[in-house]
């Protein structure tokens, strides 16, 4: 009975350790979003975004790829964005809009 509780804890402990580490999104991303949306759609009734992934280029660089829905005014239809936002030291130094049909991945280059 010993001996497979202690196999048992052994397995779990390692199964945790063993785990890939999950990286966090900085908590000025969401704000920064927040922000791009605002200035984008600026009479916007409602807006939502999903992050669709967040990578980092250096220390301090960070790709943040997004897609959000904008209604514009109340009764309207909603419409569909992708944006890909390069975030520089906690703050926005550019944005790329991506259709929304594009057929590629965003991805980083591979070398």
């Amino acid at each position: 009975m010993f001996t497979s509780r202690w196999v048992l804890a052994s397995l779990l402990l390692l199964g945790i350790l063993s785990a890939p580490p999950v990286l966090a999104v900085p908590d000025e991303v969401p704000a920064i979003i927040e922000g791009f949306l605002a200035h984008q759609f600026p009479g916007s009734s409602s807006h939502f975004w999903v992050l669709n992934a967040a990578q980092w280029q250096s220390i301090e660089e960070m790709v943040v790829d997004f897609h959000a829905v904008v209604m514009k005014r109340e009764g309207d239809a909603p419409s569909q964005h992708r944006y890909l936002l390069l975030i520089v030291a906690g703050k926005l130094a550019g944005a790329q809009s991506i259709p929304m049909d594009a057929t590629t991945d965003c991805r980083p280059e591979q070398t």
